[in-house]
């Protein structure tokens, strides 16, 4: 029983709370799940009640009518109880936003996530029994203050138990979310060596000869450096800051490759303020220099854009270099797809199924896009 009711709050947990508020698969799936719970609940006070009666002597134990009689009974009270819950869980989430719960303090979640589940109790235990009799009985009509004080403190008690345990689920998932995005956001920070020092020596190099040339790569350089650390400076940033991160890098592979590199930026200002995870863009852009433009003798343009598309954020980064299936760069590897797989496993931590990330031919070149969940900005 306790492995079943353990099992059941995971899957209620995968599908209607999910990785930090987003539900996993399609909305029946969570009433079903909803639903099923209520079972487990339903049957555990059944096994309950025949378990004190037959401490007291009695045999209805031993018969099955009464089993599936009072599991029914038990299934409308637990069934009016867990749905009332779910209903008010799926208007209050989506009324307050998910990037303000996200916001909240672990106090004022824990103090959200346990005030909801208690005034369901309170509110859906009378309705449930009501329901069940088919009308209030006589033993509710003369409920005393007692019995109510002893209501209220039994769904506390199971409130508080329920809700420790998704608590500790939900303290695991961030957990992990937060190790994943720690690991490969360190990873994304460190800038390849013959980057960092391709640079410093061309800049050496130009000072000299071209002064001016060498002054505007020294400033792009250091507006790129700019962007990067305030992009690691924070857990969630923003598409804008995102943007300016990418226009830096762009400007710096400009003046580097000189007439070899041209880039536009298309995206509704209205768009900058949404959130998004930092240096999720960036690697894409870099991938449509190092793999799609370098190494093509004439170079090429960089294009991204960003748009709304049904309640979805949609990013794309256009090249019209030698495309995913080119030749290989210089010593034999055309790249070992790490930062794809790195951005793939930052979404799925994140998101879910609920985000994509898509690598196709654009003839010519290469197009890739992110499709991620549109949030709400947090004021």
């Amino acid at each position: 029983m306790a492995a079943l009711t353990r099992h059941t709050l995971d899957l209620a947990w995968k599908s209607w709370i999910g990785n930090d508020l987003e539900p996993h698969g399609p909305g029946w799936l969570q009433w079903v799940i909803t639903g099923l719970f209520c079972a487990v609940i339903a049957l555990c006070f059944t096994v309950l009640g025949f378990a004190l009666n037959a401490f007291d002597g009695g045999r209805a134990w031993t018969r099955p009518d009464l089993w599936l009689h009072w599991f029914g009974k038990n299934y409308v009270v637990s069934g009016t109880i867990g749905y009332l819950i779910h209903v008010m869980f799926a208007l209050l989430i989506p009324a307050i936003g998910k990037a303000r719960i996200r916001s909240w303090s672990d106090g004022q979640r824990s103090v959200f996530f346990g005030a909801v589940p208690i005034v369901g109790v309170i509110v859906g235990w009378p309705l449930g029994v009501a329901l069940m009799a088919g009308g209030a009985p006589q033993w509710m009509r003369e409920i005393g203050a007692g019995t109510i004080v002893g209501i209220v403190l039994i769904s506390l008690l199971l409130n508080f138990i329920v809700y420790q345990v998704f608590n500790a689920k939900q303290r695991e998932v961030l957990a992990e979310r937060r190790a994943v995005e720690a690991q490969l956001r360190l990873l994304q920070a460190q800038m390849e060596p013959h980057f960092l020092f391709n640079t410093l020596a061309g800049v050496q190099t130009m000072i000299d000869i071209e002064p001016e040339r060498a002054k505007r790569q020294l400033e792009s350089f250091t507006d790129y450096l700019r962007a990067s650390i305030d992009s690691l400076r924070t857990e969630d940033s923003m598409l804008g800051r995102e943007l300016d991160l990418a226009r830096s890098y762009l400007a710096l592979m400009q003046q580097r490759m000189e007439d070899r590199l041209d880039f536009r930026i298309d995206v509704d200002p209205v768009l900058a303020g949404r959130p998004l995870p930092p240096l999720l863009l960036q690697p894409l852009v870099e991938n449509a220099i190092h793999h799609g433009l370098e190494p093509k003798i004439e170079g090429g343009r960089v294009h991204i854009t960003a748009r709304e598309d049904g309640g979805a954020l949609v990013i794309e980064v256009r090249d019209d270099g030698l495309g995913p299936d080119g030749p290989k760069r210089p010593g034999g590897v055309r790249g070992n797809g790490v930062a794809l797989d790195n951005i793939r496993r930052r979404l799925e931590g994140r998101w879910g199924d609920r985000a994509t990330l898509e690598i196709a031919a654009a003839e010519p070149g290469t197009l890739a896009r992110l499709r991620l969940p549109l949030e709400t900005p947090t004021r």
